[in-house]
């Protein structure tokens, strides 16, 4: 199964990390990433046949982080937003970053980076179960 992942990190250097964890992951990945989440959103909303999978979403951006990302996904009609699952990939260890991502439905799961290339493969899991 072929997964189409968007990575939305304002760090391109975290940008380059994930997308060599997933690559080296074993399982088929094709990766778009974004380094500003307004992009990320207007490449969704703009492509309603986008196919994305699997979100990987940072949360300390400027102009709009994660949870303002996470807002606007919410807020776009389900064809917009098609069957992508988000997954938080963050260096923040803050319990209350967790429970403030898990209180949004489309929220999946929470990794804090880097990512691991088991980690990486571990995600399709999370995408299958949708």
């Amino acid at each position: 199964m072929s997964c189409r992942v968007l990575m939305v990190d304002d760090n391109e250097n975290d940008l380059l990390f994930t997308r060599i964890a997933l690559q080296r992951s074993g399982v088929d990945f094709e990766i778009h990433g974004f380094e500003r989440a307004q992009e990320a959103l207007k490449m969704l909303a703009g492509t309603p046949d986008h196919g994305i999978n699997l979100i990987l979403l940072d949360i300390n951006m400027p102009v709009m982080d994660g949870f303002g990302f996470l807002q606007a996904f919410d807020a776009l009609p389900a064809s917009q937003r098609g069957h992508a699952v988000v997954v938080m990939l963050s260096s923040s260890s803050d319990p209350a970053d967790r429970a403030r991502a898990s209180a949004h439905p489309s929220v999946k799961g929470f990794l804090n980076k880097p990512l691991s290339k088991t980690a990486a493969a571990d995600l399709i899991g999370l995408v299958q179960k949708r």
